[in-house]
């Protein structure tokens, strides 16, 4: 009997040759091979990695790890530990351990290695003649285990010593706070979450080692949680390993829900040690990568103009919804925005004079069209109140208060913030800088505020209190004299540490104390603030908050 093979079938067991040959057969450069324990990837460029085929039954070593990382014939992954998401892909979910790992040659010019676990799905993408792993994650239900994504980078800490500053730990003398936070010799403190950076500043992370730079560049961050100022661990350097960390959606400090189902791309790229130019992710179109949206079923929008702006500060316009996020930042001169590449839905389009709310209205977006939005006047900053007196900017950050500048990069106990028990603020001679970025009732519990008012202003008059985060239930209590205000509401605040761990970027509150005409004296009077909170902890972990501003304002 004659045989005649399919074409179909021909085809197929072809590529299944061509995706399993060894890596001898790679010696010309851009090509996949395989053996049985490795996926091997040349792109020919320099760049030859290894993804993790079989479970070594440890999760620092599972399938789908990157378990080499060779780049000018320098080893770049720890031998010991792999790089992935979250802590292995078969730890993500509880009780599913199991992990499919396939890899194809797509066409000439591509190859995709393709890694399933549960519910998430993950893919590492080579394109010929770049020195780059393009990654996209997507996840129907998020990691359980964790809960949280995220992509970690482990890198022999000799080839990449260079990272930031405040998130390397080496040369600790212990643990201060958490296991997590350490101090040195000197006084002065070093964490992984002091390598934060607010996401809309930054395109890029990294490291840099001899005559190498090794980035991770970011997608929009459309899958991501928590806005534009969102602020998370990016570094840290170790004794053994730099790492690198690319957050999908994490826990700490999160004041969202996550956003389960968005294909979420970011790129491992090597250079000479420059910054890396941007990325073009267009060919994703033909890389049959699940949750893929391309330009043609996105939309934007276009603002002619933002009225009323605070010319000393910038202007964001962000848009969320349970969904995607995104945002656009307002030209200085007019005010004008342009958000693009969205995905199609209805959204809530929030004004941010710096990192404060001002104004929020709804959109839509269409796939296919620009949603045009007219010039509007900011109608809710705080700012625009005149006030008798104000300590602080209201733009929903402590920045320019005592201490405010250092907040994100060190513990608030480093030797180099200063001391946060400070004297008592005085109206008219004291500035702004002098006042604490933070209050914490085992720390700084009492804060005086001393002002005159002339016999014309005892009138009712209305105290505003602004606050960007707060741990333990903290919020602020008020007495002015011998008056003392109502206790406070709890604010909505992330349930994580905050303040200690670099960001003050939890959930802007602001309020609002009515304080009769009969509190208040002609002459000096004392405003008095404390910490009110039904929890309890030690010195900085104790219940506390972040200013915004202060201000006193005649009642209406």
């Amino acid at each position: 009997m004659n045989f005649r093979p399919q074409p179909r079938r021909l085809a197929r067991a072809l590529a299944l040759l061509a995706a399993l040959a060894p890596l001898s057969a790679l010696a010309d450069g851009f090509g996949l091979g395989a053996d049985a324990t490795y996926f091997t990837v040349d792109t020919g460029a320099g760049l030859v990695f290894k993804v993790r085929r079989q479970d070594y039954g440890s999760s620092t070593q599972s399938p789908g790890d990157i378990a080499s990382l060779v780049y000018q014939g320098v080893q770049y992954q720890d031998a010991g530990r792999g790089s992935q998401v979250n802590s292995g892909f078969d730890y993500l979910y509880k009780n599913t351990t199991a992990v499919d790992v396939q890899a194809a040659q797509v066409d000439a010019d591509h190859i995709k290695v393709t890694v399933k676990a549960g519910e998430l799905t993950h893919y590492y993408l080579a394109r010929r003649g770049e020195p780059r792993i393009y990654m996209a994650t997507r996840f129907t239900r998020e990691p359980d285990t964790l809960n949280l994504a995220r992509f970690i980078l482990r890198v022999p800490i000799g080839v990449l010593p260079d990272g930031p500053k405040p998130s390397d730990i080496r040369g600790n003398t212990g643990a201060i706070e958490s296991g997590d936070i350490f101090g040195l010799a000197d006084g002065q403190t070093r964490s992984k979450h002091y390598s934060n950076r607010r996401l809309k500043d930054w395109r890029h992370i990294g490291a840099l080692g001899p005559n190498v730079g090794l980035w991770v560049v970011r997608d929009n961050n459309e899958g991501n949680s928590g806005g534009p100022f969102y602020r998370s661990l990016l570094n840290q350097g170790t004794d053994t390993n730099q790492e690198i960390t690319y957050i999908i959606n994490y826990g700490e400090a999160q004041t969202e829900a996550f956003r389960p189902g968005i294909l979420n791309h970011y790129t491992l790229v090597f250079t000479g040690g420059e910054k890396p130019p941007e990325v073009d992710t267009a060919w994703f179109a033909g890389m049959a990568l699940e949750g893929y949206v391309g330009p043609a079923g996105r939309g934007s929008v276009a603002g002619r103009g933002l009225r009323g702006r605070d010319t000393k500060h910038g202007y964001t316009v962000g848009f969320a919804n349970a969904t995607a996020q995104y945002w656009a930042t307002a030209r200085g001169d007019d005010g004008r925005f342009d958000a693009k590449g969205m995905l199609p839905g209805d959204y809530t389009m929030t004004v941010y004079k710096n990192e404060l709310a001002v104004d929020r209205r709804p959109v839509t977006v269409s796939a296919g069209h620009a949603t045009k939005v007219d010039p509007f006047k900011i109608g809710g900053d705080p700012a625009k109140t005149r006030a008798v007196w104000r300590i602080g900017d209201w733009d929903g950050s402590p920045a320019e208060l005592l201490n405010g500048q250092r907040l994100t990069k060190m513990h608030p106990s480093d030797v180099r913030m200063a001391a946060w028990a400070a004297p008592d603020y005085v109206v008219g001679s004291s500035k702004s800088r002098e006042f604490p970025a933070c209050q914490w009732r085992e720390v700084n519990g009492s804060l005086n505020i001393r002002f005159k008012l002339t016999s014309d202003q005892l009138v009712a008059h209305t105290l505003r209190l602004g606050i960007t985060a707060a741990h333990a239930g903290g919020r602020p209590s008020v007495k002015v004299n011998q008056w003392w205000g109502p206790i406070l509401a709890i604010s909505s605040q992330p349930s994580t540490r905050t303040l200690t761990v670099g960001t003050y970027r939890g959930n802007n509150t602001f309020y609002e104390v009515a304080v009769p005409a009969s509190a208040l004296v002609a002459g000096d009077n004392v405003l008095t603030l404390g910490v009110t909170s039904g929890s309890s902890g030690p010195g900085f972990l104790s219940p506390g908050f972040a200013y915004d501003a202060i201000d006193l304002v005649r009642a209406p």
